[in-house]
């Protein structure tokens, strides 16, 4: 029986969520093999684009990956976003939006999301962000049961507020916690135990 590695990294701002490209545009992009010297045939569980931040499971088991790509699991995010958000648009993303996905519309499942009174402590971004002085912004939390491409940027740009910063938090029951930018921690069972 083969016995599968499993890893939770906390992918950095700016870093593709693949290992290698064949693109000859990407020899300027930075990979997840910076981070750690990972096994042979390991993959993403789900990606993060460039500019999203936060929690990423890597495996070597691809029906793992299957499995927590299915709707079966939570995936939780702090987006902080450009404006005031109203409770109007906090509202309409809970009941689900308009995306475009693939080249047609896509209806977003109902999902969670609340504003978060205080900012979250998460590590300073390596590229800076516009503050306060540019115009009010507001944190809230997404949890979503999918994961369509940029799909929580999509959404709130949906309803006029659009993101500024992505950092994903947990999927499932594991949460990145007090891990900092770039740590990679290798787990010791399955992440289906979660």
């Amino acid at each position: 029986m083969i016995k599968h590695q499993h890893f939770i990294i906390y992918k950095p701002y700016g870093v593709l969520s693949q290992f290698i490209s064949n693109d000859v545009k990407s020899y300027k992009k930075r990979f997840l093999g910076e981070l750690h010297s990972f096994p042979k045939g390991i993959m993403a569980i789900g990606r993060l684009d460039e500019k999203s931040e936060g929690l990423l499971l890597l495996t070597t088991d691809g029906k793992l990956s299957d499995t927590v790509n299915s709707s079966k699991y939570e995936k939780e995010y702090y987006a902080l976003v450009d404006g005031d958000i109203s409770l109007k648009a906090l509202q309409t993303l809970k009941k689900g939006v308009e995306i475009g996905f693939e080249g047609k519309k896509y209806k977003t499942k109902p999902c969670e999301v609340k504003k978060l009174t205080l900012a979250p402590e998460l590590p300073e971004r390596s590229k800076k962000i516009r503050d306060n002085r540019h115009g009010p912004t507001s944190w809230i939390a997404i949890t979503l049961t999918e994961g369509k491409f940029r799909q929580v940027r999509k959404m709130t740009a949906a309803v006029g507020y659009p993101t500024l910063r992505l950092v994903r938090i947990r999927i499932g029951n594991i949460k990145l916690e007090t891990m900092k930018v770039g740590d990679v921690k290798k787990l010791e069972t399955s992440p289906l135990l979660f």
